[in-house]
């Protein structure tokens, strides 16, 4: 992780900021394992974004960040994390367009969308948005040139590198492909957030299904 960058942005707050989302990943799953092993002192939290991780409650921000720079943090595991299993119906209004941007048949789009184990990256948009890392280079999508007003609640959707799904209705740009009943957020569920970061997906579904 030679593009590992870290900022002190307070008192008791770290900023690193790495080069890609695997980065991403790999440091925050290496990151909760240090503490867990009792070795980050009493940092509370540990939150990934798309290329940073930041960290709360450190006594000593500059000599932590100092320990950061020379660890030798490793890929991260396919199989490590939890695994949400999610059923989706692929009838989203921008199905046929996405086929046609990746020359396949519409069927097959839920075949190569249903053969990936996404992950979850972060959290962010609406409490319960999981953004999923894991889609190949060769199907990353734009957004759409016009968002849409309104994009139902369950909707999976793609844009650019990431996998999502809309857990309340609210205006949108990504490119939407089914829908999911499942329930993304509730807060009387513990946890709240069906998606969390280091959290590996499968969506599974049929077209038309």
């Amino acid at each position: 992780m030679s593009g590992r960058r870290t900022l002190v942005v307070g008192s008791e707050a770290l900023l690193v900021e790495v080069d890609s989302a695997g980065e991403v990943a790999a440091l925050h799953a290496e990151l909760l394992r240090r503490r867990e092993a009792g070795e980050l002192g009493g940092v509370r939290e540990v939150v990934p974004a798309a290329r940073t991780v930041l960290l709360d409650g450190v006594a000593e921000p500059a000599a932590l960040a100092a320990r950061i720079a020379r660890w030798e943090v490793p890929p991260l595991a396919g199989t490590r994390g939890p695994l949400v299993t999610v059923p989706v119906r692929y009838d989203g209004p921008d199905l046929a367009e996405v086929a046609g941007a990746w020359g396949v048949a519409e069927r097959e789009v839920a075949e190569l969308v249903g053969g990936i184990v996404f992950r979850v990256a972060f959290c962010g948009f609406a409490p319960g948005f999981g953004y999923l890392t894991g889609l190949p280079e060769h199907l990353w999508l734009p957004r759409r040139a016009t968002p849409r007003t309104a994009v139902p609640a369950g909707s999976l959707a793609l844009a650019g590198e990431y996998a999502g799904v809309y857990p309340r209705s609210s205006p949108g740009g990504w490119q939407l492909i089914g829908s999911t009943d499942a329930v993304l957020w509730d807060p009387a569920r513990e946890p709240a957030a069906l998606f969390a970061p280091g959290v590996r997906v499968r969506f599974v579904g049929e077209a038309g299904a």
